[in-house]
């Protein structure tokens, strides 16, 4: 049996969506302290997913400098910018806060020179502090932004934490994604998201996924209406967002459709770029998918280790054959 990676569908999001998030979430997410907040600060809108130190922009080279960004005034910045008058100063920060950027940090609980305040006001640039480090603050913000302004899709499907793994399962409506959601819930596993599962590509090799506010913690059971899973089954059922391991597809079992029966054939799904494990379960009565789906899960975790299953029996295989000898026993 061939070991190809056989690709699947493919999800991308619309290339040309630019995702923004809002200064005031941003000032809220890290408690930061106003030190000077225009009129309309709260709607300014970031969508730079990077963060800028101004050293070479307050020296006055601006060649490879982009405006998006949020810019931190480290211990650096502050000393270089001490040695210069008042005067000069407010020329430096003015050239600077004119290129329209979205707002100053301050890191270290530094205090604000002599010029800044009056550069920031003429220009409506706010001014925010904080005491944490700039190498903190400027690695905390960036994770920040590339959740917040990360690429992302919309599916129809359940996104489930089995085992530690983040297990998103597709398939046609009425196939049964709900109710083995709930069954795993039951198992002592988490949900993240039903019916509709926002994906986040976060890193480049990261996907997150998460439910929709108005839907978190909520499923859907035929028959019997909407269930609040977190209080049905208590707090530790739910989760709000898991990275992504592995898809499952479901689907109806077709007689005439070859099933991998040993899995070498390795399947993956691309998400927003990204390869994702793909399993593909033919769903027949009978067949109890709550604990096929724990087992992908545990398999698919070994995998991610370093062990393959279906590599190791098959070369276990064909030792004995070559040889003659050996024991399909461990």
């Amino acid at each position: 049996m061939s070991d190809d990676i056989n690709k699947t569908e493919v999800m991308e999001d619309d290339s040309h969506t630019v995702y923004e998030t809002s200064l005031s979430a941003i000032a809220d997410e890290f408690k930061l302290e106003k030190i000077y907040a225009p009129e309309g600060w709260e709607e300014r809108k970031i969508i730079s997913r990077d963060v800028n130190r101004p050293g070479l922009a307050l020296s006055g080279f601006f060649d490879c400098f982009d405006k998006r960004r949020i810019e931190l005034i480290g211990k650096a910045e502050h000393e270089y910018m001490e040695v210069f008058s008042t005067e000069e100063r407010i020329k430096k920060y003015e050239t600077l806060f004119a290129r329209d950027i979205p707002a100053i940090i301050i890191t270290w609980g530094q205090p604000v020179l002599p010029g800044m305040l009056e550069a920031a006001q003429k220009y409506g640039t706010p001014i925010f502090r904080t005491v944490e480090s700039t190498t903190d603050t400027h690695y905390a913000l960036i994770s920040y932004l590339n959740v917040e302004l990360a690429p992302r899709i919309t599916r129809h499907g359940v996104l489930v934490e089995v085992y530690g793994e983040g297990v998103l399962i597709l398939g046609d409506s009425g196939i049964g994604k709900s109710e083995t959601a709930i069954e795993l819930v039951k198992r002592g596993h988490r949900l993240i998201a039903d019916d509709a599962v926002e994906l986040k590509r976060v890193s480049s090799k990261t996907i997150v996924g998460s439910a929709p506010e108005v839907l978190r913690h909520f499923t859907e059971l035929r028959g019997i209406g909407i269930v609040d899973v977190r209080r049905t089954f208590g707090i530790g059922a739910v989760k709000e967002t898991e990275r992504v391991n592995m898809v499952l597809k479901l689907e109806h079992w077709d007689k005439d459709k070859f099933y991998d029966r040993i899995g070498l054939e390795t399947q993956t799904t691309n998400i927003l770029g990204i390869e994702i494990a793909t399993t593909t379960i033919p769903v027949s009565s009978g067949r109890n998918l709550a604990v096929i789906i724990e087992v992908a899960a545990m398999n698919n975790k070994q995998r991610r280790l370093g062990y393959n299953t279906a590599e190791h029996f098959t070369q276990r295989l064909n030792d004995f054959m070559l040889n003659g000898k050996g024991s399909f026993l461990p």
